[in-house]
């Protein structure tokens, strides 16, 4: 049986794409972890308030040069004096710890860009 694009998705397929997109939202926020703008963390790179998260994948993309970002952090080094804001994606893990919560830790506060 051949099936065209333009036919509907049944319903059971229709069904498991919200829970495929919230699966995925779900992901991107445990990568993510605690940090949202105006948090501090600190991990053996150095210290980072961050300025902004980005959870466009189409920007992060670009801000990270990686075609497979889903999203990015714009930070700055506090222990660089003029420390230049910059992008990263790297994961949440046990070596990084959070110095300073962000003021509002809901989504809204991430400071997306998108």
């Amino acid at each position: 049986m051949m099936i065209s694009m333009a036919q509907p998705l049944a319903p059971a397929a229709a069904q498991l794409l919200p829970a495929t997109a919230e699966a995925s939202r779900q992901e991107v926020e445990e990568q993510i972890g605690p940090r949202r703008r105006g948090a501090i963390y600190q991990n053996t790179d150095g210290a980072f308030e961050v300025l902004s998260v980005v959870t466009d994948p189409a920007e992060a993309r670009v801000l990270l040069r990686r075609d497979s970002a889903q999203w990015a952090l714009i930070v700055r080094d506090v222990l660089r004096a003029g420390g230049e804001p910059f992008a990263v994606g790297s994961v949440w893990s046990t070596s990084d710890h959070l110095v300073r919560e962000a003021p509002n830790r809901t989504r809204s506060s991430w400071g997306t860009a998108a």
